[in-house]
Protein backbone atom coordinates (compact mmCIF):
# COMPACT_ATOMS: atom_id res chain seq x y z
CA UNK A 1 0.00 0.00 0.00
CA UNK A 2 1.38 3.41 -0.97
CA UNK A 3 0.36 6.93 -0.11
CA UNK A 4 -0.90 7.33 -3.68
CA UNK A 5 -4.27 5.89 -2.59
CA UNK A 6 -6.28 8.62 -0.87
CA UNK A 7 -9.92 8.58 0.20
CA UNK A 8 -12.31 11.55 0.23
CA UNK A 9 -15.58 11.20 2.14
CA UNK A 10 -18.10 13.85 1.13
CA UNK A 11 -18.36 15.27 -2.38
CA UNK A 12 -20.08 18.56 -1.73
CA UNK A 13 -18.86 21.85 -3.16
CA UNK A 14 -15.55 21.62 -1.28
CA UNK A 15 -15.08 17.85 -1.22
CA UNK A 16 -15.49 17.45 -4.95
CA UNK A 17 -12.93 20.18 -5.56
CA UNK A 18 -10.51 18.49 -3.17
CA UNK A 19 -10.97 15.12 -4.90
CA UNK A 20 -10.32 16.64 -8.31
CA UNK A 21 -7.28 18.58 -7.09
CA UNK A 22 -5.76 15.44 -5.58
CA UNK A 23 -6.43 13.53 -8.77
CA UNK A 24 -4.64 16.20 -10.80
CA UNK A 25 -1.74 15.89 -8.37
CA UNK A 26 -1.32 12.22 -9.24
CA UNK A 27 -3.17 10.49 -6.42
CA UNK A 28 -5.54 7.58 -6.95
CA UNK A 29 -8.61 9.10 -5.35
CA UNK A 30 -11.28 6.90 -3.80
CA UNK A 31 -14.57 8.68 -3.06
CA UNK A 32 -17.71 8.11 -1.03
CA UNK A 33 -20.88 10.18 -0.69
CA UNK A 34 -24.51 9.57 0.21
CA UNK A 35 -25.39 10.65 -3.35
CA UNK A 36 -24.39 7.77 -5.59
CA UNK A 37 -24.83 9.81 -8.76
CA UNK A 38 -22.08 12.22 -7.64
CA UNK A 39 -19.77 9.31 -6.80
CA UNK A 40 -20.37 7.68 -10.18
CA UNK A 41 -19.78 10.95 -12.00
CA UNK A 42 -16.39 11.30 -10.30
CA UNK A 43 -15.60 7.68 -11.10
CA UNK A 44 -16.22 8.52 -14.76
CA UNK A 45 -13.45 11.13 -14.38
CA UNK A 46 -11.00 8.43 -13.31
CA UNK A 47 -11.70 8.15 -9.59
CA UNK A 48 -12.63 5.03 -7.64
CA UNK A 49 -16.24 4.76 -6.44
CA UNK A 50 -16.72 3.31 -2.95
CA UNK A 51 -20.04 2.17 -1.58
CA UNK A 52 -19.10 2.96 2.03
CA UNK A 53 -16.39 4.62 4.11
CA UNK A 54 -15.31 1.15 5.25
CA UNK A 55 -14.77 0.01 1.66
CA UNK A 56 -12.68 3.13 1.04
CA UNK A 57 -10.64 2.64 4.22
CA UNK A 58 -9.72 -0.88 3.16
CA UNK A 59 -7.90 0.58 0.14
CA UNK A 60 -6.44 3.80 1.57
CA UNK A 61 -4.00 4.79 4.30
CA UNK A 62 -5.19 8.41 4.26
CA UNK A 63 -8.88 9.32 4.56
CA UNK A 64 -10.13 12.92 4.33
CA UNK A 65 -13.54 13.70 5.78
CA UNK A 66 -15.19 16.69 4.08
CA UNK A 67 -18.61 16.55 5.71
CA UNK A 68 -20.74 19.26 7.31
CA UNK A 69 -20.46 18.81 11.06
CA UNK A 70 -19.40 16.69 14.02
CA UNK A 71 -22.43 14.42 13.76
CA UNK A 72 -21.61 13.50 10.16
CA UNK A 73 -17.93 13.09 11.04
CA UNK A 74 -18.93 10.66 13.78
CA UNK A 75 -21.13 8.70 11.38
CA UNK A 76 -18.62 8.31 8.56
CA UNK A 77 -15.83 7.33 10.95
CA UNK A 78 -17.53 5.25 13.65
CA UNK A 79 -21.02 4.48 12.34
CA UNK A 80 -22.28 1.43 10.48
CA UNK A 81 -19.76 0.82 7.67
CA UNK A 82 -17.61 3.61 9.11
CA UNK A 83 -14.00 4.04 8.07
CA UNK A 84 -12.22 3.58 11.41
CA UNK A 85 -12.91 -0.15 11.82
CA UNK A 86 -11.35 -0.84 8.39
CA UNK A 87 -8.30 1.42 8.65
CA UNK A 88 -4.93 -0.20 9.23
CA UNK A 89 -2.91 0.94 12.27
CA UNK A 90 -0.77 3.92 11.37
CA UNK A 91 -3.31 5.29 8.89
CA UNK A 92 -4.23 8.97 8.90
CA UNK A 93 -7.57 10.74 9.16
CA UNK A 94 -7.69 14.38 8.03
CA UNK A 95 -10.82 16.06 9.39
CA UNK A 96 -12.01 19.08 7.39
CA UNK A 97 -15.45 19.70 8.92
CA UNK A 98 -16.07 22.78 11.05
CA UNK A 99 -16.52 21.31 14.52
CA UNK A 100 -16.24 22.38 18.14
CA UNK A 101 -12.61 22.45 19.28
CA UNK A 102 -13.53 20.08 22.12
CA UNK A 103 -14.82 17.56 19.57
CA UNK A 104 -11.55 17.76 17.63
CA UNK A 105 -9.56 17.07 20.81
CA UNK A 106 -11.73 14.11 21.75
CA UNK A 107 -11.66 12.71 18.21
CA UNK A 108 -7.88 12.89 18.11
CA UNK A 109 -7.67 10.88 21.34
CA UNK A 110 -10.21 8.29 20.18
CA UNK A 111 -8.29 7.74 16.96
CA UNK A 112 -4.96 7.57 18.78
CA UNK A 113 -6.41 4.87 21.03
CA UNK A 114 -6.97 2.81 17.88
CA UNK A 115 -3.46 3.39 16.56
CA UNK A 116 -4.54 6.02 14.03
CA UNK A 117 -3.16 9.51 13.40
CA UNK A 118 -5.44 12.55 13.16
CA UNK A 119 -4.98 16.01 11.70
CA UNK A 120 -7.46 18.68 12.80
CA UNK A 121 -7.72 20.49 9.45
CA UNK A 122 -10.74 22.72 8.78
CA UNK A 123 -10.80 24.46 5.42
CA UNK A 124 -11.78 27.80 3.90
CA UNK A 125 -11.84 29.48 0.51
CA UNK A 126 -15.00 28.27 -1.18
CA UNK A 127 -15.71 25.85 -4.00
CA UNK A 128 -13.63 27.68 -6.60
CA UNK A 129 -10.43 27.59 -4.53
CA UNK A 130 -11.05 23.97 -3.56
CA UNK A 131 -11.39 23.06 -7.23
CA UNK A 132 -8.15 24.89 -8.03
CA UNK A 133 -6.27 23.26 -5.14
CA UNK A 134 -5.77 26.72 -3.63
CA UNK A 135 -7.92 26.67 -0.50
CA UNK A 136 -6.68 27.57 2.98
CA UNK A 137 -6.26 24.92 5.68
CA UNK A 138 -6.07 25.66 9.42
CA UNK A 139 -4.32 22.62 10.83
CA UNK A 140 -3.05 21.25 14.10
CA UNK A 141 -1.80 17.87 15.23
CA UNK A 142 1.28 15.84 16.13
CA UNK A 143 4.39 15.71 13.98
CA UNK A 144 3.73 12.16 12.74
CA UNK A 145 0.36 13.26 11.34
CA UNK A 146 1.99 16.09 9.39
CA UNK A 147 4.65 13.72 8.08
CA UNK A 148 2.01 11.38 6.69
CA UNK A 149 -0.10 14.27 5.34
CA UNK A 150 2.59 16.37 3.68
CA UNK A 151 2.10 15.32 0.05
CA UNK A 152 -1.69 15.28 0.31
CA UNK A 153 -1.83 18.75 1.86
CA UNK A 154 0.38 20.09 -0.93
CA UNK A 155 -2.01 18.61 -3.50
CA UNK A 156 -5.22 20.05 -2.05
CA UNK A 157 -4.37 23.48 -0.63
CA UNK A 158 -2.62 26.71 -1.50
CA UNK A 159 -1.95 27.69 2.12
CA UNK A 160 -1.53 25.22 4.98
CA UNK A 161 -1.19 26.90 8.37
CA UNK A 162 0.42 24.72 11.05
CA UNK A 163 -1.04 26.09 14.27
CA UNK A 164 0.45 23.69 16.79
CA UNK A 165 0.83 20.07 17.80
CA UNK A 166 -2.39 19.96 19.83
CA UNK A 167 -5.70 18.96 18.27
CA UNK A 168 -8.36 21.67 18.48
CA UNK A 169 -6.19 24.65 17.61
CA UNK A 170 -7.12 24.36 13.93
CA UNK A 171 -10.80 24.25 14.86
CA UNK A 172 -10.45 27.27 17.16
CA UNK A 173 -8.99 29.36 14.35
CA UNK A 174 -11.68 28.12 11.94
CA UNK A 175 -14.56 29.14 14.16
CA UNK A 176 -12.99 32.59 14.61
CA UNK A 177 -12.88 32.82 10.81
CA UNK A 178 -16.54 31.79 10.76
CA UNK A 179 -17.34 34.48 13.32
CA UNK A 180 -16.08 37.09 10.87
CA UNK A 181 -17.62 35.40 7.84
CA UNK A 182 -21.06 35.18 9.43
CA UNK A 183 -21.01 38.73 10.79
CA UNK A 184 -19.82 40.06 7.42
CA UNK A 185 -22.61 38.26 5.53
CA UNK A 186 -25.22 39.51 7.99
CA UNK A 187 -23.84 43.06 7.81
CA UNK A 188 -23.76 42.92 4.01
CA UNK A 189 -27.40 41.85 3.95
CA UNK A 190 -28.34 44.65 6.36
CA UNK A 191 -26.53 47.25 4.24
CA UNK A 192 -28.17 46.09 1.02
CA UNK A 193 -31.57 45.96 2.72
CA UNK A 194 -31.21 49.56 3.89
CA UNK A 195 -30.18 50.61 0.38
CA UNK A 196 -33.22 48.92 -1.12
CA UNK A 197 -35.48 50.46 1.52
CA UNK A 198 -34.10 53.93 0.72
CA UNK A 199 -34.59 53.48 -3.03
CA UNK A 200 -30.92 53.21 -3.98
CA UNK A 201 -30.24 51.29 -7.19
CA UNK A 202 -28.94 47.91 -5.99
CA UNK A 203 -26.41 47.40 -8.78
CA UNK A 204 -25.03 50.90 -8.34
CA UNK A 205 -24.75 50.38 -4.59
CA UNK A 206 -22.79 47.18 -5.11
CA UNK A 207 -20.46 48.90 -7.57
CA UNK A 208 -19.76 51.79 -5.19
CA UNK A 209 -19.24 49.68 -2.06
CA UNK A 210 -16.88 47.23 -3.77
CA UNK A 211 -14.66 50.20 -4.66
CA UNK A 212 -14.92 51.85 -1.25
CA UNK A 213 -13.71 51.33 2.30
CA UNK A 214 -16.88 49.54 3.38
CA UNK A 215 -16.17 46.55 1.14
CA UNK A 216 -15.43 43.07 2.45
CA UNK A 217 -14.69 39.76 0.76
CA UNK A 218 -18.12 38.48 1.81
CA UNK A 219 -19.92 41.59 0.54
CA UNK A 220 -18.18 41.30 -2.81
CA UNK A 221 -18.83 37.55 -3.06
CA UNK A 222 -22.37 37.24 -1.68
CA UNK A 223 -24.21 40.36 -2.82
CA UNK A 224 -24.19 39.22 -6.49
CA UNK A 225 -26.32 36.27 -5.38
CA UNK A 226 -28.88 38.80 -4.13
CA UNK A 227 -28.62 40.96 -7.27
CA UNK A 228 -29.14 37.88 -9.47
CA UNK A 229 -31.89 36.48 -7.22
CA UNK A 230 -29.91 33.24 -7.20
CA UNK A 231 -30.04 31.61 -3.79
CA UNK A 232 -28.62 28.26 -4.91
CA UNK A 233 -26.80 27.14 -1.76
CA UNK A 234 -23.03 27.31 -2.18
CA UNK A 235 -23.01 27.74 1.60
CA UNK A 236 -26.42 27.59 3.21
CA UNK A 237 -28.11 29.70 5.88
CA UNK A 238 -28.14 26.65 8.15
CA UNK A 239 -24.35 26.38 7.92
CA UNK A 240 -24.10 29.68 9.77
CA UNK A 241 -26.80 28.68 12.23
CA UNK A 242 -24.40 25.84 13.08
CA UNK A 243 -21.07 27.66 12.83
CA UNK A 244 -22.05 30.79 14.75
CA UNK A 245 -23.62 28.44 17.28
CA UNK A 246 -20.19 26.80 17.69
CA UNK A 247 -18.62 30.25 18.09
CA UNK A 248 -21.06 31.19 20.84
CA UNK A 249 -20.78 27.80 22.57
CA UNK A 250 -17.00 28.12 22.67
CA UNK A 251 -17.13 31.64 24.09
CA UNK A 252 -19.81 30.72 26.61
CA UNK A 253 -17.52 28.25 28.36
CA UNK A 254 -15.19 31.10 29.32
CA UNK A 255 -18.03 33.64 29.76
CA UNK A 256 -16.68 35.76 26.94
CA UNK A 257 -19.17 38.22 25.37
CA UNK A 258 -19.67 38.21 21.59
CA UNK A 259 -22.50 40.70 20.92
CA UNK A 260 -22.07 40.93 17.13
CA UNK A 261 -21.83 37.15 16.75
CA UNK A 262 -24.97 36.71 18.83
CA UNK A 263 -26.92 39.19 16.71
CA UNK A 264 -25.75 37.61 13.44
CA UNK A 265 -26.65 34.17 14.78
CA UNK A 266 -30.17 35.35 15.56
CA UNK A 267 -30.47 36.73 12.02
CA UNK A 268 -29.54 33.38 10.49
CA UNK A 269 -31.84 31.61 12.96
CA UNK A 270 -34.68 33.89 11.88
CA UNK A 271 -33.99 33.18 8.20
CA UNK A 272 -33.90 29.45 8.87
CA UNK A 273 -37.14 29.43 10.85
CA UNK A 274 -38.77 31.39 8.00
CA UNK A 275 -37.99 28.51 5.63
CA UNK A 276 -34.74 29.72 4.05
CA UNK A 277 -32.36 27.40 5.89
CA UNK A 278 -31.32 25.44 2.82
CA UNK A 279 -30.93 28.50 0.61
CA UNK A 280 -27.64 30.32 0.08
CA UNK A 281 -26.50 32.18 3.19
CA UNK A 282 -27.09 35.49 1.37
CA UNK A 283 -30.81 34.70 1.77
CA UNK A 284 -30.48 36.13 5.28
CA UNK A 285 -31.51 39.39 3.57
CA UNK A 286 -35.03 37.94 3.27
CA UNK A 287 -35.69 38.60 6.95
CA UNK A 288 -35.89 42.36 6.40
CA UNK A 289 -39.44 43.73 6.02
CA UNK A 290 -40.65 46.34 3.60
CA UNK A 291 -38.10 45.85 0.84
CA UNK A 292 -38.44 44.53 -2.70
CA UNK A 293 -35.58 42.21 -3.54
CA UNK A 294 -34.12 42.01 -7.06
CA UNK A 295 -35.82 39.45 -9.28
CA UNK A 296 -34.12 36.99 -11.59
CA UNK A 297 -33.69 38.34 -15.10
CA UNK A 298 -36.68 37.55 -17.24
CA UNK A 299 -38.92 37.02 -14.19
CA UNK A 300 -41.36 39.62 -13.03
Amino acid sequence: MTQSNVGVIGLGAMGLGIARSLQRSGFKVHVCDVRDEVVQAFAAEGGVACASPAMMAAACDIVITVVVNAEQTETVLFGDQGAVAALRPGSLVIGCATVAPTFAVELGQRLADKGLAYLDAPISGGAAKAAAGQMTMMTSGPADAYLKAEAVLAGMAGKVYRLGDVHGLGSKVKIINQLLAGVHIAASAEAMALGLREGVDADALYEVITHSAGNSWMFENRVPHILNADYTPLSAVDIFVKDLGLVLDTARTSKFPLPLSATAHQMFMQASSAGFGREDDSAVIKIFPGIELPKAQGKE
